[in-house]
C-alpha cells in the first residue's frame, strides 16, 4: 500500500545538541497530541468511512503523519546524540535518559508514555471528522507554543514545516467534512 522513500518529507538539520528542547519535543511525536496518535487515529478511523474520498482523506493524511513522526524523532535524535552525562543533567534530559538512554521513546513532555487512549476512533463518521478537526488543531498548537519557547532556527525551521502541515490537514478534514455531510 505504501512506496517508502528513504528521506525525510522535510531535512531536519540540527546543529546544535539541546536536551532541553528534546525533552519538549518528544510530546510532538508521543504525547496525547502528538503525531504517533494522529497517525494511528486516521489509519484507523478510514474503515468506518462510507464514502471513498473520506477514507482516501484519511490514508492520505494517516500516511503523512507517519512521516511527520520521523522528523519528529529526527529532531529529537540530532538534539540529544553525542551528549556527556554532565549536558545530559543539566539540560534536564536525565531522567529521560535513565530509562531510554538516547533512544527514541513516544512520551510527553511530561514524560508520561503513549496511550492508546490518544486515539479517539468512534465508529461514527462525523463523531470521527470532528475529532481529527480538534486533533489537527490541538497538534498546531502544541507546535506554536514549541515555537515560543524554542530559539533555535534549525529546529524551528523544521517545526513550522509541521505546523503548517496541521494547517493543511485542518483543510483536509474540513473537506471531509463537507463531503460527509453531502455539499
Amino acid at each position: 500500500m505504501w512506496i517508502y522513500e528513504k528521506k525525510l518529507q522535510y531535512p531536519v538539520k540540527i546543529a546544535n545538541p539541546n536536551p532541553k528542547l528534546a525533552g519538549m519535543i518528544i510530546t510532538a511525536l508521543g504525547g496525547p497530541d502528538g503525531e504517533l496518535a494522529a497517525a494511528t487515529r486516521y489509519l484507523n478511523q478510514r474503515y468506518n468511512m462510507p464514502d471513498g474520498r473520506v477514507v482516501a482523506v484519511l490514508t492520505d493524511v494517516g500516511s503523512e503523519e507517519l512521516g511527520h513522526m520521523e522528523m519528529v524523532a529526527s529532531i529529537v535524535y540530532q538534539l540529544t546524540r553525542n551528549l556527556t552525562p554532565a549536558e545530559i543533567k543539566a539540560g534536564g534530559f536525565d531522567k529521560y535518559y535513565v530509562d531510554h538512554g538516547a533512544g527514541i521513546y513516544p512520551a510527553s513532555a511530561d514524560g508520561v508514555p503513549f496511550n492508546a487512549m490518544a486515539i479517539a476512533s468512534k465508529g461514527d463518521p462525523l463523531a470521527d471528522i470532528h475529532e481529527d478537526l480538534a486533533a489537527e488543531q490541538k497538534a498546531r498548537a502544541m507546535y506554536d507554543a514549541i515555537l515560543r519557547l524554542s530559539d533555535d532556527p534549525d529546529v524551528n525551521d523544521a517545526i513550522k514545516f509541521l505546523r503548517q502541515r496541521e494547517v493543511v490537514h485542518f483543510q483536509r478534514f474540513g473537506e471531509a467534512m463537507r463531503i460527509l455531510m453531502g455539499d
